[in-house]
């Protein structure tokens, strides 16, 4: 017998065997389809579980999964507290947390032009640790790295940009999906274009996931059970992922509808979570069943070639979540104010949500007063557009546009033993619709399909 004890939101997923048949669990690959990620225990077998978080479980010689008994369970119990007791709360605990986590190894920081990194700058900046940063920002896309090298020059960390060129994927697709298990689909793991580059920056990788999430408001009213399935659906669910996912549905005969079986697993998950508050409830939810399945996965990605360390998924970080007045942890206010408090420079630099505001004045992102921004942004584009430099917004862009692109996708969708799992007529439909109706809307299914197809090509080797 083995004991895993999985925290309140794990860095790596954990999977086990149970007492059920071996075979694809066709319901939650449709799942897959739909959301981007598997929910709960889901796996592409039935016989096979991801072991679930904030909880102790209890496995055989043979892998098979015995017991499974929560230590934690998300709650909402607001402390009595003004809003400076909780900035220094956030304060003490999120550089306790970074100390511990870094002690005195070399740190490699991933700067964005948003908050999380930036709060994450401050810290490390104040605790005079060794950091050496990096971004990158699309071939052809908006110059995020231009806001993340003004970040590392005020925290004064030596600073290297990288450009995620056309086309990347392909020479890394293979050991992509081994790393990741296809649990993740391919197009969001820009890391991997620039993983190599780092194993020389430091000892261990940073990395502020789930900031957003935890910092800051989802909805400000309060909602009956069917409204929260609502919002949360609304969230989870792709462009285009119904689409495919009905397609699938249909063609492996499963029973029912697929829009009711994906709300009544919602409903049946939100049910289990004992709080009132919707916010709350809702934020929980996305950390106990999202955050695990889809940013976790793709976390893998750092972690083979450094050790890698989340502030934010630490479990003291989701117990102080929980204390913490809602009022407070609405619009990332408990970031900014630390930023604020550790390194005023850093709030005056542009925040990229809110280009060309920052931290000061992003109230200011809104008409009249971002107009000018706006026309000039929109007079480059159209200039860049006319001498045929399209601009990059998306991951996908890069992957699925232009001849040589498509030639190497359709390699894989068109592959006569992914045929065996997918109808070729469901794959005509996806491509068909990506390149001749809306390609926004279905690049998701098409980056799924993508995603099978490797998993069935691994599955068989």
């Amino acid at each position: 017998m083995k004991t895993i004890k999985t925290d309140i939101i794990p860095s790596r997923q954990s999977f086990a065997k149970i007492d059920a048949p071996s075979e694809l669990n066709y319901e939650a690959i449709c799942v897959f389809a739909a959301i981007g990620f598997f929910l709960d225990q889901d796996s592409y077998y039935k016989n096979v579980v991801c072991l679930r978080p904030a909880s102790i479980h209890t496995i055989n010689e043979d892998g098979n999964l015995i017991n499974s008994e929560p230590y934690f369970k998300w709650h909402n119990t607001p402390k009595d507290i003004n809003f400076e007791e909780a900035l220094d709360g956030f304060t003490s605990l999120f550089e306790s947390i970074i100390d511990q986590q870094v002690q005195e190894q070399n740190v490699i920081l991933p700067l964005s032009g948003g908050l999380d990194s930036r709060t994450q700058a401050a810290a490390l900046s104040h605790l005079n640790k060794k950091v050496k940063a990096y971004s990158y920002s699309f071939e052809n896309g908006y110059n995020e790295a231009k806001i993340s090298k003004m970040i590392a020059e005020e925290c004064a960390f030596p600073f290297e940009k990288f450009e995620i060129s056309r086309g990347y994927l392909w020479d890394q697709i293979e050991d992509l999906a081994k790393i990741n298990g296809c649990y993740a689909e391919f197009t969001h793991a820009r890391q991997m274009a620039v993983i190599d580059s780092l194993t020389s920056k430091g000892d261990l990788f940073s990395l502020g996931h789930w900031g957003d999430v935890l910092f800051d408001n989802i909805t400000d009213k309060q909602l009956s059970l069917s409204e929260e399935v609502d919002l949360i659906l609304k969230k989870i669910i792709k462009p285009g992922g119904l689409h495919l996912a009905n397609l699938l549905w249909k063609s492996w005969s499963l029973e029912g509808d697929f829009s009711e079986y994906l709300r009544g697993r919602v409903e049946t998950l939100m049910s289990e979570i004992d709080i009132d508050n919707s916010n709350a409830r809702i934020r929980a939810f996305k950390s106990m069943y999202w955050a695990p399945r889809w940013t976790t996965a793709n976390l893998s990605v750092f972690e083979s070639v450094r050790p890698i360390s989340l502030p934010y998924y630490h479990n003291d970080m989701c117990e102080y979540i929980c204390t913490v007045p809602e009022a407070y942890l609405a619009d990332r206010q408990l970031q900014i104010a630390y930023i604020k408090k550790r390194n005023e420079a850093l709030a005056n630099i542009v925040w990229q949500e809110h280009k060309p505001f920052n931290l000061n004045n992003y109230s200011y992102n809104r008409s009249p007063y971002n107009l000018p921004y706006r026309i000039l942004n929109k007079l480059k584009r159209t200039w860049d557009a006319s001498r045929g430099k399209s601009y990059v917004q998306r991951n996908w862009e890069l992957q699925f546009t232009g001849d040589e692109n498509s030639s190497k996708l359709e390699r894989f969708i068109y592959d006569r033993m992914f045929t065996q799992l997918i109808p070729k007529a469901i794959v005509d439909d996806i491509y068909s619709n990506f390149k001749q109706s809306n390609a926004i809307k279905f690049s998701h299914p098409l980056s799924i399909l993508l995603t099978l197809s490797l998993w069935q090509q691994n599955k068989s080797n």
